[in-house]
């Protein structure tokens, strides 16, 4: 299968640096419902992939959901769904274990079983089949997939995990390891557990430091969508507010120590060569030592210009002294979520800032050199008015005078709006949706007028938050809806371009279900709620007393050093160990600069085969500038507010077109001998990826982009190819439209032969008119797109024109 046929194929390749291929006893399959880009960049999967393969008889193999394009061929082949790193059918596992992220990806869970030859409900599921077990936040309300997993794993997985492998192990048929499971804390098993009688209790990691962290995370050549080093600070929230699930399942606060951070930090940027580095959390500006550890952060990596990001950061939680730690090397964006737009609504929330310190939070941010932010809003909250949504609009107004008059430039306010989702275990879980109609015109109000006024808006589809609430607070007749949805194709929900709401509306009338009521529906605060079993330490009782409170308007102050009294014990930040400065033995990063040395540049010849030709010309480049940062090369970089490494490639190779003599430009802060650049980078490449020959040039050697205007392609061809191929050179003109006109791309043709099956061909820029190797291939093949993609091609040599002849950007090789 010719991946370049399909849509960001290097998606498909695994071979990623430190990944992991181990041969198990005990198989496991780490399946994301989504693309590679959403489950890439989640934390939780690169935890457990690291702990299943660090146990002597148990691996992790990761499985992500295929875009349709290859959906499509899989079905139409009978190819079945294969884990990255061995290429094993997910039917062979042992175990299959989905991420539970978000409602939306449900679908993906039916549509990768069935993908993988399972069938999707646990009753038609023998011994001869995986065990099918799902985790994460969307596990607190495991109703609506009861029919279709095994077992569920309520709350954290660090040491669960540890005990279903075991359990899995020792038996060998699945009545008896679910018996087995059923047995652990934190295990749901619908098969044996009667949801009025047991109560299911959540799993909780007392101690983050005793926990797995991976410091030698995967580097993906797809970038997904948080393309960085990404460290989990501290679990859980002391805020409280009120519609947030997140803040209530993953109490208690638990926080790791500042040098573990460090040393997690230092090894992870040294093993992965990323130049950005994030700190998760729900609240990252209330840990208790963020600006020591950013400080520290910066030290051990003066010089090789890695930048922290935050993300969305709570108003109040901003100072300025973080603010130029957090711009010591670049600025990264940032993101406020003030939520509600009044005083009155964010009381009701239990988001708790003030006008003063939200207009003090801007003048900071703007003076320090901020001329972009991002404010995040919610509409259909409870108690809404119309004077709420004027104090949206207020806010991002203010942001926008204050930041024109601070810096004297134009600045960009940019505002999100999503609609309120009323979520199980929190205050809110009581209270239904607004209707759609209510939410619409509520959009259409904010986007005309933060538009007129020069803001920029990003909203949700209305149908998206309605189905987020149906399966949110979803029940037994949710199940229902969702297999009849993904039976009419329903798949990548969340997704704008995939979402069909009219296939959604048509599968609710097959279940005999009216989406809006059901989204829309209220609860009696005194009866049993159906996720109620479901026990994640915060008490019914204190989230009944919050709702009443938010419908008085009464906060709740932060429970940092006051009790709240939620049913969890929380230990105090005042027991947290202050940690010692980093040492000079963890300063991997510091790359060895003589400052008495000047700069040089050097020139590489380099291969790019194998399933490494599936990487795009960026991905390429993405791949290089990291490999020499893991090499600790002395790459120069460009000064400024967005400091950019000093490399160039030549004329860039499509996705799937093998690249046999490629080249770029590396400008390096010292002289260095090019025998000991080419032998360290090389021991950072992966395999498919090789620098063949380097040499130093002059620092001003004409660019490779300039220079190079010839190339040499070899490309399998079919037994009636000749034939266009001949009727195209003896044309004297071809004809195609681009952007600005039409342009003839017969003189970009210099020499087309076949021999033995193969076409030879040579092609050269013709003045302005650039070589387009897929235009010239239709043109040459009459085939269309995707037969062409379909092709086995390599470039095998790029020339330029010195001195009235054509030569080769490295002479002597």
């Amino acid at each position: 299968m010719n991946l370049a046929s399909f849509q960001r194929p290097s998606q498909y390749i695994g071979n990623e640096i430190n990944i992991i291929r181990k041969e198990a006893g005990l198989k496991v399959a780490l399946c994301f419902p989504d693309t590679y880009e959403i489950g890439m960049s989640h934390l939780g999967l690169k935890i457990l992939y690291s702990i299943i393969n660090s146990i002597p008889d148990a691996s992790a193999e990761r499985v992500f959901a295929p875009w349709t394009d290859l959906e499509a061929h899989m079905r139409k082949e009978s190819i079945p769904l294969t884990s990255l790193e061995f290429g094993r059918p997910l039917k062979d596992f042992s175990i299959i274990g989905f991420t539970l992220q978000y409602e939306l990806s449900y679908t993906n869970i039916l549509n990768m079983l069935d993908l993988g030859g399972i069938p999707i409900r646990s009753e038609d599921r023998n011994d001869s089949y995986p065990l099918v077990i799902a985790g994460g936040p969307c596990a607190m309300n495991p109703l609506p997939l009861v029919p279709f997993i095994d077992a569920f794993v309520i709350g954290d997985g660090e040491e669960a995990i540890l005990e279903i492998i075991e359990a899995c192990s020792n038996i060998k048929n699945k009545t008896g390891q679910l018996a087995a499971l059923s047995k652990i804390e934190g295990i749901y098993v619908p098969s044996l557990h009667d949801t009025q009688k047991d109560r299911i209790r959540k799993r909780i990691v007392e101690n983050l430091d005793d926990a797995p962290f991976p410091d030698a995370p995967l580097v993906p050549y797809a970038a997904p969508v948080h393309d960085r080093i990404a460290i989990e600070i501290s679990r859980g929230c002391t805020k409280g507010c009120r519609f947030c699930q997140a803040g209530m399942i993953y109490r208690p606060l638990r926080e790791r120590s500042k040098e573990n951070l460090l040393s997690i930090a230092l090894n992870s940027l040294t093993k992965t060569g990323h130049e950005e580095l994030s700190f998760s959390s729900l609240s990252t500006g209330d840990y208790s030592s963020l600006l020591p550890l950013i400080k520290s952060i910066n030290s051990a990596c003066s010089g090789s210009h890695v930048a922290v990001a935050l993300p969305s950061l709570r108003v109040g939680a901003i100072t300025r002294e973080l603010l130029k730690e957090v711009n010591n090397v670049r600025k990264t964006g940032f993101t406020m979520a003030p939520e509600a737009g009044t005083k009155r609504l964010r009381d009701i929330i239990n988001k708790d800032f003030t006008e003063e310190e939200y207009n003090e939070t801007l003048e900071i941010l703007f003076s320090e050199g901020w001329q972009s932010i991002k404010l995040y809003f919610m509409i259909g909250l409870p108690t809404e008015t119309r004077a709420d949504l004027d104090g949206i609009i207020d806010m991002a107004k203010t942001a926008l005078t204050k930041g024109r008059k601070i810096t004297g430039k134009r600045v960009n306010i940019n505002v999100g709006i999503s609609a309120f989702v009323p979520k199980p275990h929190t205050p809110f879980q009581w209270h239904g949706q607004s209707p759609s109609v209510e939410l619409r015109a509520k959009q259409d109000m904010l986007r005309n007028v933060l538009r007129k006024r020069g803001m920029n808006y990003k909203g949700q589809h209305v149908e998206v938050t309605l189905l987020e609430s149906v399966f949110a607070r979803g029940d037994a007749q949710s199940a229902i809806l969702l297999e009849d949805a993904w039976r009419s194709g329903c798949r990548f929900d969340g997704w704008s371009e995939m979402f069909d709401y009219n296939k959604w509306t048509k599968a609710a009338e097959k279940s005999g279900m009216n989406l809006e009521s059901y989204a829309c529906r209220t609860f009696d605060l005194d009866k049993r709620l159906p996720w109620e079993f479901i026990d994640t330490g915060v008490t019914t009782d204190f989230l009944r007393s919050e709702y009443n409170k938010a419908l008085q308007g009464i906060v709740t102050p932060d429970c940092t050093d006051v009790c709240t009294g939620c049913g969890l014990k929380c230990a105090s930040r005042k027991n947290i160990t202050e940690c010692s400065p980093a040492q000079t033995d963890m300063l991997p990063m510091t790359q060895s600069i003589n400052k008495n040395l000047p700069p040089s540049k050097i020139r590489a010849r380099y291969s790019k085969t194998g399933v490494m030709r599936y990487l795009s010309h960026s991905e390429v480049m993405t791949a290089i500038l990291r490999a020499a940062r893991r090499a600790r090369l002395p790459v120069g970089y460009s000064s400024g507010f967005h400091p950019h490494p000093k490399l160039s490639f030549g004329p860039a190779l499509s996705a799937g077109v093998e690249g046999l003599s490629e080249y770029f430009d590396i400008e390096l802060s010292n002289i260095m001998n090019h025998t000991d650049f080419l032998n360290r980078i090389n021991l950072e490449l992966p395999e498919g990826l090789k620098v063949l020959t380097a040499e130093m040039i002059p620092l001003k050697a004409r660019a490779l982009d300039d220079f190079i205007c010839r190339y040499r392609y070899e490309i399998l061809i079919d037994n009636d190819a000749e034939k266009h191929i001949n009727s195209f050179m003896q044309s004297a003109s071809v004809s195609v439209s681009r952007e600005k006109g039409d342009v003839d791309i017969r003189p970009l043709v210099e020499k087309a032969e076949v021999n033995n099956g193969k076409l030879y061909l040579t092609l050269r820029d013709d003045g302005r008119i650039k070589v387009r190797l897929w235009e010239i291939l239709k043109g040459l093949l009459c085939k269309p797109a995707e037969e062409l993609y379909a092709l086995t091609i390599s470039r095998t040599n790029v020339y330029g024109l010195e001195s009235g002849e054509w030569t080769e950007p490295l002479k002597d090789q």
